[in-house]
């Protein structure tokens, strides 16, 4: 199966998205390989540059409006169970404008995986300050410098109660493969957040070369343990970037316990 589209390419050169799509689309191929059906894949994207990765993987796809990515991808999973279903969303359109249906999706435990392009600021409209944004950051929007504290994305899904939640680098291929891997394979909410530049707005891609590491040791079904990992790191300029799977829980599904008929009453 060719997932290629033959759609022109127009992100900016050595934007991390392409890191991204290589890995996604690798990790599709891989599953239709081991005998998923291309057809058993659906894909959604939202409004930012990231979105056009729709159109460069040639399997079932939607864009979605702004910052509805996972309202859009849990339709999906409820009208056909059997989909494998992914959605792609930015840091400001699934941390920002997209807040709520992404906490909500995790809090529901529906089996969908969001995979998250975080080059904390907003490229399309070329450069203004997102919820991922560190403090002080110049930017279009925040000419003398961001006043806001900035968000820690994996504190959020965290206490919003995903069940699989991973942080991964564009520089790190093959990690990010693994990520997903495991996100896809994982039953319930799975959440990557992926540490990329935007090389045209907020270039960090030495400050992120040279600080993100794999996390050893990591005892990732202890969500205390988790929560002190998420707090190595609060998406600054500073400091080293701990990547890799931050917490993993099993449990039923939003879809399970909507469609086949599980009592949830108490006994």
């Amino acid at each position: 199966m060719n997932l290629e589209t033959g759609v022109k390419n127009t992100w900016c050169p050595r934007c991390g998205h392409f890191s991204i799509l290589a890995a996604a689309k690798a990790v599709i191929q891989e599953l239709i390989e081991k005998g998923e059906r291309p057809e058993d894949f659906a894909i959604a994207s939202g409004i930012g540059c990231h979105a056009k990765i729709v159109d460069y993987i040639n399997v079932n796809s939607f864009y979605s409006i702004h910052g509805r990515v996972p309202p859009t991808i849990s339709g999906m999973k409820i009208a056909n169970p059997d989909l494998t279903v992914i959605g792609f969303a930015g840091d400001g359109d699934g941390y920002g404008e997209g807040v709520a249906h992404i906490v909500f999706a995790a809090k529901r435990n529906i089996d969908i995986t969001m995979i998250i392009h975080n080059n904390r600021i907003y490229g399309l409209t070329t450069g203004q300050f997102s919820p991922t944004t560190p403090q002080g950051q110049k930017t279009k929007s925040t000419p003398y410098g961001n006043p806001e504290y900035q968000l820690n994305p994996i504190k959020l899904m965290l206490g919003s109660g995903a069940t699989f939640v991973a942080r991964t680098s564009s520089f790190d291929l093959n990690h990010m493969k693994e990520m997903i891997r495991q996100g896809i394979a994982h039953k319930g909410f799975a959440v990557i957040d992926v540490v990329e530049p935007c090389i045209s707005f907020f270039n960090a891609t030495d400050y992120i070369r040279k600080n993100a590491y794999v996390m050893e040791n990591h005892d990732s079904s202890d969500i205390n343990k988790a929560w002190e990992r998420a707090g190595e790191w609060n998406y600054t300029l500073e400091g080293k970037i701990p990547i890799g799977i931050f917490y993993k829980e099993d449990k039923p599904t939003f879809d399970e316990l909507l469609l086949k008929g599980k009592n949830l009453r108490k006994s």
